[in-house]
C-alpha cells in the first residue's frame, strides 16, 4: 500500500529515554483520530545520530526534520502536516525555511555513511525493509556467485582493516582462518562495547541488526563455519530484542539456518551475553566468556583464528566490522579503497561527545581532521569556550591538541601522536578540563575493569591511579613523574592483554602535551582548570559582595557567616570547597582559585 507520507521517528535508545516511545504512541493515536492513517506511515527507525536534537521525526517525501519533537507535538505535527501540508516551522531544525532535508544540515554533510546506511531509514525491526534496500544480496552473491578466495580477495583489496581498535586487516584474519583444517569452525561478532562515552556499536545493533547477520554468514561460507555467536553486554537490552528479533525473522525467510536460500551451506547464529567486563572486549577474554568461563585473558599465540572458541578456529570482528563487509561484497574492492586514506580506507564511526554543541553519532571517511569533525560537524564547543583537547580510543588512547586539529585521522596519524582509533569513542574537552582529573578517571576505569591476573596491570594501574591522586591533592613531587613514567613503561612491556599494555596510554599522552599541568599541580599547588577540588579555595571578594545571603542559604555546611546586605566571608576550615556558593551568586562576588 502507498502512503501519502512516512514518519521516520527515531527509536534508538537515547530518543526512547527522552520520551521518544511515548512520541511514537502519542504519534499512532493522532493518525486514527485525525482520520490520517489511510494516508500517512509511521515507521519506527534506528538512531538518526543527531542526539543532541532528540528525539527526531523526519517526514518523506518531503524530508521536513523536526528536532527535540515531545508527545506534546503530536497533535500539531498530525494536524498541520500531514492533514493540511504545512509543515510545523517551530519544530524544524532551521525554522527560517519551510522544509530542512537532513542532506542540507552542517552535521550530515561532511559525513559518509556506509556502517550508518540503514540506520534512521529504515525499521529495525522489519526484514523485509532491510531486504528492500539491497538486504542480503550480498549472501546470495557469495553463496551463488563467489568462491571463497574471491571473498577473501576483495576484502583485501578493499583494505577493510577491524574497527575494533587494533585496525588488523579484515581479509588477512578470514585467510588464516580458512587455512587452517579443522571439522568446526566458529564466527563471533564482538558487541561488547565498554568504552566510557562509545555507544556505536549499540545503535548499529539497534539501527540495523539483519548488516551484522548477513556479514557473519558471508564470513562463515568464506572460512567454512556453521556456527556464529554474538557477544554483547546484558546491559544493551535494546539491541538485545532487535537482534533476536531479526535472527528469528532470518531464519524464517531461509538466510539462517539449514540449506540457506536453498544451497548446501548452512549456518546459524546464537546470543551470548556478557555482564558488563570491559576486560572481555579483550578477544581471548570474549571467547572465554562464551565458553562459560571467568573472562580472563591467555598469552597470544596462537590466535583466535588459529586456535580460538573452544580451541578451534575463530574469526572475531565487532559490530562496525561486520556492517562495512555487505556493501564491499555489493560495491566492490575499489569503491570501497577509493575512500579513506592511503594505508586507512572506508569510514570511521565515532560517537561524539563531552564539550561539544551537536554531540552524536557519525561516521565520516578516513582522513577526516579533527577540525572538521569539531567545528563543522561539532558546531564548536560549548557556551564559546576554547578547544583543549580530545580523548580518542577511551581508557586505551590518549588526547588530541589543539596543535593537531588539521591531521587527517587515521590509524597511523593518531598512534604517531600517542593516541589511537580505538572503537571510535571520541570526548572533547575546553579549558575547563583538568588532564590530570581526565586521567584519573581513565585510570580509575582501567583499574576497576582489570581481571587481575597480571601484576604489572594490577599493582602497576592501582600505583599510577595512587600517584595521580596525590598529585591531584596538592602532594605530589616531580619525583613522582618519573615514576609514573616507569611504571607506564613496565606496564606496556610485561602486561598480558591489551587493557594493561594500553592503561598507561592517557598518563603518557597529558604528561606529553600537558607537563604544565603536572608541575602546576605538584609546584603550584594549584588546579589551573579550577577542577580539582582539594587546590581549590572560594573567598568572597568585599568590594562586590551585596549580603543577599544567596550563598549561606546553598552552603550544606553552613560555612559562610554575614549579616543581611553586609560583606559575608568564608570558613576556609569547614568549607568542604563544594562550588555551590560560587555557582549561585549573581554579582560575581565569590573568586574561585
Amino acid at each position: 500500500m502507498a502512503y501519502k507520507n512516512y514518519l521516520l521517528v527515531c527509536a534508538g535508545t537515547a530518543c526512547e529515554s527522552n520520551k521518544g516511545k511515548a512520541l511514537y504512541e502519542e504519534l499512532q493515536k493522532e493518525l486514527q483520530a485525525q482520520g490520517a492513517d489511510a494516508e500517512a506511515q509511521l515507521v519506527k527507525t534506528g538512531c538518526f545520530g543527531f542526539c543532541e536534537q532528540g528525539p527526531i521525526v523526519k517526514v518523506l517525501p518531503d524530508e521536513s526534520f523536526y528536532v527535540k519533537v515531545g508527545p506534546e507535538h503530536a497533535q500539531k505535527i498530525v494536524a498541520e502536516h500531514i492533514v493540511k501540508g504545512r509543515p510545523v516551522a517551530e519544530l524544524l531544525y532551521d525554522k527560517k525555511q519551510s522544509s530542512k532535508s537532513a542532506d542540507d544540515i552542517a552535521f550530515y554533510q561532511k559525513q559518509k555513511r556506509i556502517v550508518l546506511r540503514n540506520c534512521g531509514v529504515i525499521n529495525p525491526e522489519s526484514i523485509d525493509e532491510y531486504i528492500a534496500r539491497d538486504g542480503y544480496a550480498a549472501l546470495e552473491k557469495v553463496i551463488f556467485e563467489m568462491t571463497p578466495d574471491q571473498v577473501i580477495e576483495e576484502l583485501t583489496n578493499a583494505g577493510l582493516r577491524g574497527r575494533g581498535g587494533a585496525g588488523f586487516p579484515t581479509g588477512l584474519k578470514w585467510k588464516f582462518t580458512k587455512n587452517v583444517a579443522s571439522d568446526q569452525k566458529y564466527i563471533v561478532c564482538n558487541a561488547d562495547e565498554g568504552d566510557p562515552g562509545a555507544y556505536m556499536d549499540r545503535s548499529t545493533c539497534e539501527g540495523d541488526p539483519h548488516s551484522v547477520l548477513e556479514a557473519m554468514a558471508i564470513a562463515g561460507r568464506t572460512v567454512g563455519a556453521n556456527r556464529g555467536f554474538i557477544y554483547i553486554r546484558a546491559e544493551y537490552p535494546l539491541a538485545i530484542e532487535r537482534l533476536e528479533n531479526a535472527i528469528g525473522q532470518a531464519r524464517e525467510y531461509g538466510l539462517l539456518g539449514e540449506g540457506i536460500l536453498g544451497s548446501d551451506f548452512s549456518f546459524d547464529i546464537e546470543i551470548r551475553l556478557g555482564a558488563g567486563a570491559f576486560v572481555c572486549g579483550e578477544e581471548t577474554a570474549l571467547l572465554a566468556s562464551i565458553e562459560g568461563k571467568r573472562g580472563m585473558p591467555i598469552p597470544r599465540p596462537p590466535f583466535p583464528a588459529v586456535k580460538g572458541l573452544w580451541g578451534k578456529p575463530t574469526v572475531i570482528n565487532n559490530v562496525e566490522t561486520w556492517a562495512n563487509i555487505p556493501m564491499i561484497i555489493l560495491k566492490g574492492s575499489a569503491w570501497f579503497a577509493a575512500i579513506g586514506t592511503e594505508k586507512s580506507k572506508g569510514t570511521k564511526v565515532f560517537a561524539l561527545t563531552g564539550k561539544i554543541n551537536n554531540s552524536g553519532l557519525i561516521e565520516v571517511p578516513m582522513g577526516t581532521t579533527l577540525r572538521e569533525i569539531i567545528y563543522d560537524i561539532g558546531g564548536g564547543i560549548r557556551n564559546g569556550k576554547k578547544f583543549k583537547a580530545a580523548q580518542t580510543g577511551g581508557p586505551s588512547g590518549g588526547v588530541i591538541t589543539e596543535e593537531y586539529l588539521d591531521i587527517p585521522i587515521d590509524y597511523e596519524n593518531l598512534q604517531a601522536i600517542g593516541s589511537m582509533m580505538g572503537s571510535g569513542g571520541m570526548i572533547v574537552m575546553d579549558e575547563d578540563d583538568c588532564m590530570i582529573d581526565v586521567t584519573k578517571f581513565y585510570l580509575e576505569f582501567t583499574v576497576d575493569e582489570s581481571c587481575g591476573k597480571c601484576a604489572p596491570c594490577r599493582i602497576g594501574g592501582r600505583t599510577n591511579y595512587n600517584i595521580l591522586d596525590k598529585i591531584s591533592k596538592g602532594q605530589g613531587t616531580m619525583e613522582d613523574l618519573e615514576k609514573l613514567k616507569e611504571l607506564a613503561q613496565a606496564m606496556r612491556k610485561a602486561s598480558l592483554c591489551g587493557l594493561g599494555q594500553t592503561a598507561p596510554n592517557p598518563i603518557m599522552s597529558t604528561m606529553k602535551y600537558f607537563e604544565d599541568e603536572y608541575r602546576a599541580h605538584i609546584v603550584d599547588k594549584k588546579c589551573p582548570a579550577g577542577k580539582c577540588k582539594h587546590l581549590l579555595s572560594y573567598t568572597i571578594v568585599a568590594d562586590k559582595c551585596v549580603g543577599c545571603t544567596a550563598c549561606a542559604r546553598v552552603c550544606p555546611v553552613h560555612c559562610i557567616g554575614g549579616e543581611v546586605k553586609k560583606v559575608h566571608t568564608i570558613d576556609q576550615a569547614q568549607c568542604i570547597k563544594c562550588g555551590q556558593c560560587f555557582e549561585k551568586c549573581k554579582f560575581d562576588a565569590i573568586l574561585k582559585g
